[in-house]
């Protein structure tokens, strides 16, 4: 509205002259009592004008009037510029604002009753004209007037209104002609044309002929220049009755016509665009209109300007058939509704696309809302003047009474509540003053009316200001760590005036950041105080309080200062608020750089703040420090957008103090908006990358430009430098002329974006190779922090990947892939790095899947829970993005991601002002994406060329303007869910998201790779990525076939790897288990513990999740058999496992049908498990221990048991079938006796007599199985059980003494036993006396009767059967109580009152070597049976000498059976020693103490240590001599005499290490076991002997083994290495020591060397065998490995220059006084020889030429000497040189062990990659077939001759060499301790020496050898040392600039 028109409200009451009212109908506006009856307001009585404002621009009440709102000077100068120029910016913004205004979304609308009908004032034909209406108006106004439109409906009483077809109103829009423009360089003329917001031109075709599908009525209400223009139209064509330049519509046949007021508008072709664009006609309000044919719908705003643009016809009414109006019913001015023709399908005019979603058409509006206007010009709400000039008011109030205060205080000398008075007089605010005056300021300052609060005012509070600032001056603030109570009392009292100083400065800094020009505000010297002021509480109060602790010397401090934590915590949050104010007040205004230097060092210095680790202890809560550390975040950010020429300073502090930061739970303390918590140095990075997308704001208060001096002007053109120096001209003015110009537009938005995303990549990378350089060269456990730091960091960046506060953190990540990427591919790269790598991989290809499988979630839940347009839209998207099919032009649309993603931000900007950084670089990320998705585009579309334009125009004004976005366009609310889903969206299509695929792939190549250690990285990173997205497991997935591969891999640690990651599959996809499960089962066996533990725990939940018989019983297999491991822990898991799985599941007393049928089927898999497996001494076992006293749960797994019992009592009957899933009784009773053996108590008397029936069976021999099962539990059961029946028990014996002369031996054994026992519990043993009594007669009489003689034919076989019997019934029975029976049948053999003594004489006899093998082997059999139960008849004389006669044989049939008796009585010895203090431990009493006779406490331990130490050798050599189970029985033996200490330890000792080299893995694993408990009881004592145990070793390996090579392939694996297992134990120095005792067993004297007629002597074979071992020890410690390679290099140089001169005088005839004469012509060259060694630089070393053509006969014995001697050492320095290059040792080794430092040489050693031991295996194969000719021989020697005389490893390198190269070196010749001294492990303080022998150059270094002959060791020759070849770094680090670039040019 024009403030200079008149306020016209028309007369209250009085009817408007009929002048006024115009023609058709229309009168004018009624009065406002006219209007009164047909509005609302007819109830309130009575009825005040003033409820009804005055209409103004603010259009709502209560409103000011139009002159106070707005400036007429600012108008005026409005008008001004319309007159005088084209429109500015500033005009154009202000016209955009109005038209906003008047919308009719933003305007009131009220539904008045419908008026009376105006009559038609005469029958006049011509109608006067209409004076225009802008005529009066000002330039401005009339500006507005005519670039206005309104869409209006005004319906009258015959059109309530219009309805849609299922009765709901239709929705309003409206329709914007758009004028045809062309792309032109110049600007097109003005064109005058409705100020509507232009849509976009580049929809989709298909949108245009769908929309003419859709009925809608719409009218436009022209401008009042469109009306004049329409009247003149119609005057110029009255006559024809037609107001339209187009050709008429009243040409078409009056059959189709639709109704005048229904007149369609016709499509035309595009055309040029016209000088003067046709308009609508104005509407009339239409007569109650005829049936009508359906109406076409018209297109949507933004749909019609898709289509080809066609003029407008101006249609009037036209006559109808019924009645035409005549001339004087015409209306001067015809208001039309138009509809279009129902057009004819046009299969031309569609086109297919691809199906993707379309733009949303109504999420965007131009011109926001009017509270999101400029608040200087409209406030924030209706009230904003009001409130305004309160705040003013109470501000000048406050000022006036504080003024008045002050006069009162100074005239009274006093202070008083409001001033304070200080030292010098001075008056200064009191600090509740200072308090409400900040809170006026900001009041004042926030309502934009500051600048109307005085200055003199304003000065005067800022005198108090620098009053209370002058005062602090003076305090002592510092706190000091020796003040003592008084000091701190002192000290407390200052801290009133203190906090007053802090108020007072941030009182005055806040009156500069108000925007005032006035000079007097902004004074440097209070700028400086407050810095001083803050600077000073923070370096002498903030940071000692924060650095001080509770120990130490300042415990006292500590105490005294936390009693007043309140006060100095209130003095904190001053200071931290004046910290913040100074942050804004560097963006308000211009300071020095003082200033600025200062507040950047302070913020660095407190983000950096070490505080304590524990609130108890610090002084204050540790919050409040963090609180500092976000201020000095926002204050850093700050100085760093504002000063670009100070950014790389600032990164520089960041990154140089990343050591200081923490690393445990104080690490991440800065809170994300979604409640996850990041480092506070993390956020920083991620918000100053952020901030250098962003332009620097140069728009500052020109007040703070006097702070700057003159001098300052060289700077700021630096900084100018720096940001660019010129300013950017651009062409573009508006949306349209972008459309036109569309190339034009993108090149100044790529010139405007591109540098500011350029600048961020640049800081994002100097970052990135910052720290991940450093990381390279540090460990996790290492001194330096950035190995975890780097780890923090990426964790912190992926969790703010999807966050859209946080954009940064893609960005950062995408480069730090890069440079992953770069690491894992790159050939020289160490381990360590790609490791790293991997891992690193890993965790950003893990939150990639993680967003991936978000956006899925979250675009099918919008579908339901946000189903409005935009929510379809992002969720169409998303499918699409997902798959990577969507297209650039929709990613980067005005309606699309970005712009939600956007919307978002700006909304929570009030909340959070950080965000700007985000929505700087978002935009900038936007700007670039539309510049490369223009340029992506290769096909000609124009319309989407033109909103490319568009689009490059806004953003271009958005990066220029960051507010520009808010104050031009409204957008639909977005909701959380959606903003993350649009930011999302974005993400998916950026490059690291893409990546995605290359970074699985790079994973799942590294697990084929080379190095363990790599495949087992590339499997942990793996688990991460399926942890988020299992899908890629689906289908026939490579993943499942590669980790499957790796679970088979020669690393334990790559096997553990896989078998943790299958879990995780099986975890995710449990389909996968049938599949897995056999090679988790099959890990069971695995070599590593570690590997069987976690196959264990993984099949422990297979088998509880599944139900498969088939696999239970496969798991319980495996598990079963792990109860007998080698390895502890694992024994001890197994049997965990098994009662988890077998027993715990059925503790529930629970009875119910379902837990009966569960207990059934579990006894069936059980009984399937011991039917199949071979685990039937491992149950009872396993049983045993479930069921013992100690175990906690013994009493639940009792009844368990019992249970199972009688469950398996249910099966006993049941017939064998051919169904396996169904047991037979058979199978049942074969568990029974199990469970019997583990504890009889569990069977009761009726189950026993079930089992009576069965024993019928023995005699009949129908199933002996059977039948032993049931004498078994029999025999177990009896004893324990309380009550049996004695006619049961007569029964029972009945019907098993029949079969005792039938049934075999073991039967036998079992029968026996059970006769026994019955006969026990009957107290009647006749029968049994009886029957041995008779056997004993038989055998009697065959001795008698054939003496000396052999038994042969029947009377053998009685032997074989009586003997049996007799044994059986002497092992198991006592029969002293029947000596007389015994007596009477036998008196003349009885020597005493045992009846055992009486059998063993009695049968020993047989066993002379008279008698055939198989009467000694019963006769054997027998007695030792008869010993087990009578152990002193070993000791008989007649016994002992029998044993001793069959070992003299060596018959391994008569040996077996006297070792199995030893055995049997050895381990029922055993047990009896386990059992005899868990009897007395029972005892209560204790009465009775343990008798003791012998060590031991048995009865027999005598006999047993007699009998050990009479046989031991013999046991000894069986067991040493095979490998078979004859051998076998001697080592379990030997562990039983070993387990019970019946020998030294020595003496077992040697003979199980001996043992563990073994290829049987029973042999080996049982003397690992006995081995390993001797090392830990006797340490020393076995120690001793190892070096006597190795020899054993290597003569078992060569002899019976048949290897003697030290270690087996596939994978290489020494043959000593249970015996390093075993050394672990040992403290690594006593490792040491056995280390190099073992090297020391390779030096030999050549003199002494034995020459055999075998290929290889013997201790060449046996050097050969100690260098293999050491060569694949897993060693220890770098300690270890170091003194083993010193070691292996000192004899090296000590025997070798001995070898090697010998080799040169004799071999070779080398003499001293050829060297310096001339050379001798060089010989052929021989023929090529195999490898015996490297030279520096990898290629293999040639022989040594041969020096005379004719060598005189050398002795072929002393040359197979020296030929062994050069074969030992040159074997010996290839696995020194191995050791190096697998350790990474270097070769220099004189430097070597100054470089390692002593804490590290306790760490275990690093393999490196690349180094395989076949090639080491290879050469020293070689080097082996030394003597197989004398020509080889020679070859042999010549190149130990060239290893010992060219001393590669001194060479003198080129300078651009790098010294630690990775290649072989040789050793020196001559030294011999004095070279040890100073390179070995126990080298001192002293200056080594030189080599003794070795030939050197003019300055010392090692001389080369001449061609010719070759110089002895000692000569010299005059050649300088040749120039030596060597490889670079082996891990190179590329530079950060490179990277950079590589970046820049692969990746970005």
């Amino acid at each position: 509205m024009d403030p200079n028109a008149q306020d016209y409200h028309g007369s209250q009451g009085a009817p408007a002259s009929s002048s006024t009212q115009q023609a058709g109908g229309f009168m004018r506006p009624f009065a406002l009592y006219e209007a009164l009856p047909y509005t609302p307001f007819t109830s309130i009585v009575p009825f005040d004008p003033t409820i009804l404002p005055t209409p103004s621009i603010g259009a709502a009440s209560p409103a000011p009037s139009v002159i106070d709102l707005l400036n007429t000077q600012d108008f005026d100068g409005l008008n001004q510029e319309v007159r005088n120029t084209s429109p500015s910016k500033r005009v154009q913004q202000t016209l955009s604002q109005v038209q906003h205004l008047i919308e009719r979304a933003n305007i009131t609308e009220f539904k008045f009753k419908t008026g009376p009908k105006a009559s038609t004032g005469g029958s006049s034909s011509a109608v006067a004209p209409i004076a225009s209406l802008a005529s009066t108006l000002s330039p401005f106004s009339k500006m507005v007037y005519e670039q206005t439109s309104i869409p209006f409906r005004y319906p009258t009483p015959d059109t309530p209104g219009m309805t849609s077809a299922n009765g709901q109103p239709p929705k309003v829009e409206r329709i914007t002609p758009v004028p045809i423009k062309q792309e032109s360089p110049v600007p097109p003329p003005k064109v005058e044309h409705r100020a509507e917001r232009q849509t976009p031109t580049n929809a989709p075709k298909n949108r245009q002929a769908h929309s003419q599908n859709r009925a809608r009525f719409e009218i436009v209400l022209p401008t009042g220049a469109e009306l004049e223009r329409a009247q003149a139209a119609l005057q110029a064509s009255s006559s024809q009755g037609i107001a339209s330049s187009e050709p008429p519509v009243s040409n078409r046949p009056p059959a189709s016509q639709p109704p005048p007021q229904f007149a369609p508008i016709q499509p035309t072709p595009p055309q040029p665009a016209p000088q003067q664009p046709t308009l609508s006609a104005p509407p009339v309000p239409p007569p109650v209109p005829p049936p009508v044919p359906p109406p076409v719908p018209p297109k949507r705003p933004s749909e019609e300007v898709a289509a080809p643009p066609a003029p407008a016809a101006v249609v009037s009414p036209t006559k109808s058939t019924s009645q035409a109006p005549s001339n004087s019913q015409r209306p001067a001015v015809a208001i039309g509704i138009e509809l279009p023709h129902a057009p004819t399908f046009n299969k031309s005019e569609y086109m297919a696309i691809p199906d993707e979603p379309d733009e949303p058409v109504n999420l965007s509006e131009r011109k926001r809302k009017r509270e999101d206007l400029d608040e200087e010009l409209y406030g924030e709400s209706l009230g904003f003047q009001q409130r305004s000039n309160a705040a003013l008011h109470e501000l000048n109030v406050f000022l006036q009474q504080v003024f008045e205060a002050e006069n009162y205080a100074v005239h009274n000398r006093t202070s008083n509540e409001w001033v304070l008075l200080t030292v010098d007089g001075e008056s200064t605010l009191s600090p509740v003053c200072q308090t409400k005056a900040q809170t006026l300021l900001a009041k004042v300052i926030q309502l934009n009316c500051f600048h109307k609060v005085p200055l003199q005012d304003l000065l005067r509070l800022l005198r108090f200001c620098e009053n209370a600032l002058k005062q602090a001056d003076s305090l002592e603030t510092k706190v000091e760590e020796s003040w003592a109570p008084a000091d701190v009392d002192s000290w407390i009292q200052q801290l009133p005036a203190l906090e007053t100083a802090l108020k007072a400065a941030r009182t005055a800094l806040r009156m500069m950041c108000g925007g005032r020009e006035d000079k007097q505000l902004y004074s440097e010297d209070t700028i400086d105080q407050s810095l001083n002021l803050f600077k000073r509480v923070m370096d002498g109060i903030v940071i000692p309080v924060a650095e001080l602790r509770s120990s130490d010397n300042t415990a006292e401090l500590f105490k005294l200062l936390s009693s007043h934590k309140k006060r100095i915590a209130s003095l904190f949050n001053d200071s931290q608020k004046l910290f913040s104010q100074m942050s804004v007040l560097l963006a308000k205004i211009d300071t020095s750089d003082t200033v600025t230097n200062t507040l950047e060092f302070t913020a660095s210095q407190l983000i950096f703040l070490e505080t304590a680790h524990a609130e108890r202890e610090s002084v204050l809560d540790t919050q409040k420090f963090d609180g500092f550390r976000l201020v000095a975040m926002d204050m850093l950010s700050q100085i760093f957008h504002l000063n670009p020429a100070q950014r790389q300073g600032i990164f520089d502090e960041i990154l140089t103090s990343l050591e200081k930061l923490p690393l445990g739970k104080r690490a991440r303390t800065f809170k994300l908006v979604d409640g996850n918590s990041i480092q506070p140095v993390s956020a920083l990075i991620m918000r100053l990358v952020q901030t250098s997308a962003g332009q620097v704001d140069e728009t500052k208060t020109h007040g703070g430009k006097a702070l700057r001096s003159d001098g300052d002007e060289e700077e700021d053109e630096l900084a100018d430098a720096v940001t660019g120096g010129k300013q950017l001209s651009f062409v573009i003015r508006d949306e349209d002329h972008g459309a036109i110009q569309y190339s034009t537009a993108i090149q100044e938005l790529t010139a405007l974006a591109t540098p500011l995303m350029d600048t961020a990549k640049r800081n994002a990378s100097y970052v990135v190779n910052f720290i991940v350089n450093r990381a390279l060269t540090s460990t996790k456990s290492g001194d330096t922090p950035y190995r975890n730091l780097l780890d923090l960091f990426v964790e912190d960046f992926t969790t703010c990947m999807d966050n859209p506060d946080w954009p940064a953190a893609e960005l950062l990540l995408r480069l730090l892939n890069f440079m992953m990427v770069k690491l894992v591919e790159g050939d020289k790269t160490s381990v360590t790095a790609k490791n790293m790598a991997l891992e690193l991989m890993g965790t950003m290809g893990a939150a990639i899947s993680k967003l991936r499988s978000h956006v899925r979630k979250t675009a099918n839940a919008l579908d339901a829970r946000d189903a409005d347009e935009l929510g379809l839209f992002l969720s169409d998207l998303a499918a699409s993005a997902l798959e990577l099919r969507s297209r650039p032009e929709t990613m980067v649309a005005w309606v699309g991601p970005y712009r939600a993603t956007l919307e978002w931000l700006e909304s929570r900007f009030t909340e959070d002002p950080h965000l700007a950084s985000a929505i700087s670089f978002i935009i900038s990320d936007w700007g670039t994406k539309v510049c490369a998705g223009y340029d992506s585009c290769e096909d000609d579309d124009r319309e989407r060329d033109q909103e490319f334009g568009r689009l490059a125009y806004r953003l271009r004004q958005m990066i220029q303007d960051r507010r520009w976005l808010s104050n031009e366009y409204s957008f639909k609310k977005v909701s959380p869910n959606q903003a993350k889903l649009s930011y999302s969206i974005t993400l998916l299509r950026s490059q690291l998201c893409e990546s995605f695929s290359a970074i699985l792939n790079i994973l799942l190549g590294s697990m084929a790779s080379d190095q363990p250690t790599v495949r087992s990285k590339s499997l942990k990173s793996i688990n991460q990525v399926l942890e988020t997205d299992p899908s890629i497991l689906d289908g026939d997935s490579v993943v499942v076939q590669l980790i499957l591969r790796c679970s088979n891999d020669s690393s334990t640690q790559v096997r553990d790897s896989a078998l943790g990651l299958i879990g995780k599959c099986i975890s995710m996809r449990p389909e996968l288990e049938t599949k897995m499960i056999g090679t988790v089962v099959d890990r069971f066996i695995d070599a590593g513990p570690g590997v069987r533990k976690r196959a264990m725990k993984l099949a422990k939940d297979i088998y509880l999740r599944n139900k498969s018989k088939a696999i239970r019983s496969a798991i319980a297999n495996g598990l079963l058999h792990r109860v007998q491991d080698p390895e502890e822990s694992v024994r001890d898991l197994a049997r965990q496992v098994i009662e988890e799985i077998w027993f715990i599941p059925f503790q529930e007393g629970e009875n119910s049908a379902s837990s009966q049928i569960s207990l059934s089927d579990h006894v069936a898999l059980m009984v399937q498990t011991v039917k199949q497996g071979n685990v039937t001494n491992v149950l009872d076992k396993v049983l045993q221990t479930l069921l013992a006293p100690d175990s906690k749960s013994a009493a639940a797994s009792l009844e368990v048991c019992r249970k199972l019992v009688a469950s398996m009592f249910e099966l006993v009957d049941n017939p064998e079938s051919g169904d396996s899933s169904v047991p037979s009784g058979r199978d049942a009773l074969t568990v029974l006796q199990i469970f019997a053996k583990a504890d009889p108590s569990l069977f009761t008397f009726e189950q026993l007599r079930l089992l009576k029936p069965h024993i019928d069976s023995m005699n009949s021999s129908e199933d002996l199985v059977v039948s032993r099962a049931v004498v078994v539990i029999y025999k177990l059961v009896l004893p324990e059980v309380s009550s049996v029946h004695n006619e049961f028990l007569t029964d029972v014996r009945n019907k098993l003494l029949p079969a005792v002369p039938k049934v075999t031996r073991v039967l036998l054994d079992d029968i026996v036993a059970c006769l026994w026992i019955i006969s026990e519990r009957l107290d009647n043993s006749d029968n049994l006396a009886r029957l041995v009594c008779s056997s004993l007669v038989a055998m009697n009489q065959m001795r008698v009767s054939n003496p000396n003689k052999p038994l042969e034919g029947m009377p053998r076989k009685q032997f074989e059967r009586y003997s049996l019997i007799v044994g059986m019934i002497g092992k198991h029975c006592n029969l002293d109580g029947h000596f007389e029976l015994f007596k009477q049948k036998l008196g003349p053999k009885m020597t005493g009152p045992s009846i055992s003594k009486l059998m063993v004489d009695i049968v020993v006899p047989f066993a002379s070597p008279i008698q055939p093998l198989d009467v000694r082997k019963a006769a054997l059999d027998s007695v030792g049976l008869v010993c087990q139960s009578s152990p002193r008849n070993y000791v008989a004389a007649n016994v002992y000498t029998t044993f001793q006669q069959v070992f003299d044989d060596q018959n391994p049939v008569l040996e077996s059976m006297v070792l199995r008796s030893f055995k049997e009585f050895l381990f029922t010895e055993e047990k009896r020693s386990e059992q005899a203090p868990e009897t007395a431990a029972g005892d209560g009493k204790g009465k009775k103490k343990r008798e003791l006779t012998v060590i031991g406490g048995t009865n027999h331990d005598d006999v047993a240590s007699a009998t050990t130490h009479r046989f031991l050798k013999e046991i000894i050599r069986i067991a040493t001599a095979t490998q078979d189970e004859h051998a076998f029985l001697a080592v379990e033996v030997l562990a039983s005499i070993n387990r019970q200490g019946l020998v030294h330890p020595k003496e077992t000792g040697v003979t199980f290490i001996t043992l563990e080299t073994s290829s049987n893995p029973r042999i080996s694993e049982l003397a690992f076991l006995e081995h390993k408990s001797l090392h830990g009881k006797h340490e020393t004592v076995v120690e001793r002997e190892y070096v006597k145990a190795i020899q054993s070793a290597f003569a078992y390996q060569r002899d019976i083994v048949k290897d003697p090579r030290g270690a087996t392939v596939n994978p290489f694996t020494p043959k000593l290495h249970l015996m390093m297992e075993v050394l672990k134990i040992s403290k690594s120095k006593n490792r040491q020591k056995f280390l190099e005792k073992l090297c020391t067993q390779v030096d030999f004297d050549v003199s002494k060397l034995e020459l055999t007629g075998e290929e290889i002597p013997p201790h060449v074979q046996y050097a050969r065998f100690i260098i293999e071992n050491m060569a694949f020890f897993e060693y220890m410690t770098v300690g270890e490995l170091q003194s083993t390679v010193y070691t292996m290099e000192k004899l090296v140089t000590s025997t070798g220059s001995t070898i090697a001169q010998i080799i040169e005088s004799e071999v070779f005839q080398v003499r001293m006084d050829t060297i310096d004469g001339p050379a001798p012509e060089p010989e052929p060259t021989p023929v090529p020889v195999p490898t015996l060694g490297e030279q520096p630089n990898g290629q293999p070393m040639a022989p040594v030429q041969p020096v005379q053509p004719a060598l005189p006969d050398v002795d072929i014995q002393r040359l197979r000497q020296l030929t062994a001697g050069s074969m030992i050492l040159l074997a010996l320095w290839e696995v020194r040189t191995y050791l190096r290059r697998l350790y990474n040792m270097g070769t220099n080794r004189r430097e070597q062990k100054a470089k390692i430092q002593g804490k590290d040489l306790s760490r275990p050693p690093i393999k490196i990659q690349g180094v395989a031991g076949d090639k080491v295996w290879e050469e020293i194969g070689i080097i082996m077939t030394g003597l197989i000719s004398r020509e080889r021989m020679m070859q042999t020697c010549k190149a130990f001759v060239e290893l010992m005389n060219v001393d590669k490893e001194f060479l003198v390198q080129d300078e651009d060499e790098d010294e630690d190269m990775m290649d072989p070196s040789t050793p020196p010749s001559g030294g011999e301790e004095d070279d040890y001294d100073e390179a070995g492990p126990v080298a001192g303080p002293g200056r080594g020496r030189k080599r003794k022998a070795s030939a050197t150059g003019p300055n010392g270094s090692p001389a080369p050898k001449r061609r010719g002959r070759p110089p002895r060791s000692n000569s010299k020759g005059p050649q300088g040392p040749p120039k030596k070849r060597g490889r670079p770094r082996k891990n190179p680090l590329p530079e950060a600039s490179q990277q950079h670039d590589d970046m820049e040019a692969d990746w970005l």
